[in-house]
């Protein structure tokens, strides 16, 4: 079971929505297919932490190890090997300060609260569905192939002119289906309807 949830967490960044959630390679707010597909590549080369050309359990250990040492080296201020009650209280200050931060910048711009997106009440969230879906072998590893084939899937998926490009409309489309999919908000409609 344990490592079954190892694998529904690698999802989370695996077959996300990065590859269509970000402005195209020059900044601009449309994103080919072509870009979409080197992106996926450049994430897929940056998850496979021991470069065996899939990832599965192994490559989420490196990263939790990895994250687990920049985590300690942000507490350890005075980099004596050890965290002190007071490096701990400065990092639980200035965490609470950032979020306040945060929640004033939402309520400047008019949003509301947000909770844990992506979990929806139970571990893997959406993203473990996800997993699921890109590994069409069922071998519990997502090769190149299938995380190219699930990114390239969902940039199809958004590019509902089917022109070879989303736009930001699309996007925002694309994101408001999964939300009513998911049960929350009706998808928003397309401009000039």
């Amino acid at each position: 079971m344990k490592k079954k949830i190892s694998l529904l967490t690698l999802g989370a960044a695996l077959i996300a929505v990065p590859v269509l959630a970000a402005p195209g390679a020059d900044g601009k707010a449309t994103v080919t297919r072509a870009e979409a597909e080197a992106k996926a590549t450049q994430m897929f080369a940056r998850m496979d932490a021991n470069k065996d050309g899939k990832l599965d359990a192994a490559d989420r250990a490196a990263q939790r190890t990895e994250l687990r040492a920049k985590l300690f080296d942000g507490l350890d201020a005075n980099k004596d090997g050890s965290i002190s009650k007071a490096e701990w209280d400065q990092h639980s200050a200035d965490r609470a300060a950032k979020r306040a931060e945060r929640g004033e910048k939402r309520a400047d711009a008019g949003e509301g609260k947000r909770g844990m997106r992506g979990h929806h009440g139970k571990r893997g969230g959406h993203h473990g569905m996800m997993l699921g879906k890109a590994d069409t072998d069922g071998d519990k590893a997502i090769s190149q192939a299938e995380f190219q084939t699930a990114a390239l899937a969902r940039f199809d998926a958004a590019d509902a002119n089917k022109d070879g490009q989303v736009t930001a409309e699309e996007r925002q489309a694309q994101r408001g289906a999964w939300r009513a999919k998911r049960g929350g908000a009706a998808p928003a409609a397309p401009a000039g309807e």
